[in-house]
């Protein structure tokens, strides 16, 4: 039997007992959904494949995508809003890195210093998850969402003709709004 301690959405810590370590990420996926970690941001922030960043499950560590009102692609973890940034692979003398996809965000007086890091000038951020090089790893990957040859061959499937379909009926009225359930989370 394992034991996984979570700090719910409210700070309260609680303790999940988990059968055997394959049902382990099912259990940080189901906790992860109500916003519950189940561990701090390591420094540099947590490190995965790049090839996982579009399907990434951010419910692994208490987090969840949200697209602002400008578009932006934004991760929201423990209250806090983390910017999609592309970085350039860098091949110089001192230091050869490939190209990564990083969820960062300024940093707060409050942020303990081993996850504070220091740009260019004064600014200070926080990473939340750095994609980068690596070989993906499935288990990262929403179920069910995993890119498959629709998504990565764009235009082959391009060259093929539209099904016909006929129109849709006109819709009358609209439907109801969805219900949320006591087990999904409230956001």
């Amino acid at each position: 039997m394992l034991h996984i301690e979570f700090t719910t959405d409210l700070g309260a810590k609680v303790t999940v007992d988990v059968d055997n370590a394959s049902a382990l990420l099912d259990t940080q996926r189901q906790y992860g959904r109500l916003g519950w970690t189940s561990g701090d941001i390591p420094s540099g922030g947590y490190q995965f494949p790049l090839d996982n960043e579009p399907d990434f499950d951010w419910h692994l560590i208490g987090a969840r995508k949200w697209t602002s009102p400008d578009g932006e692609e934004l991760v929201i973890h423990k209250g806090h809003a983390y910017r999609r940034r592309e970085l350039e692979a860098v091949d110089s003398r001192k230091m050869k890195l490939p190209a990564a996809v990083k969820y960062s965000r300024g940093a707060k007086s409050t942020d303990p210093d081993h996850v504070r890091e220091k740009s260019d000038g004064e600014f200070e951020y926080v990473t939340l998850a750095i994609f980068r090089g690596g070989k993906r790893q499935d288990r990262y990957a929403t179920p069910g969402a995993r890119p498959g040859p629709a998504q990565t061959a764009p235009a082959q499937n391009a060259a093929r003709p539209a099904p016909s379909r006929p129109a849709p009926a006109p819709v009358r009225a609209a439907p109801p709004a969805p219900t949320r359930t006591e087990d999904e989370p409230p956001f």
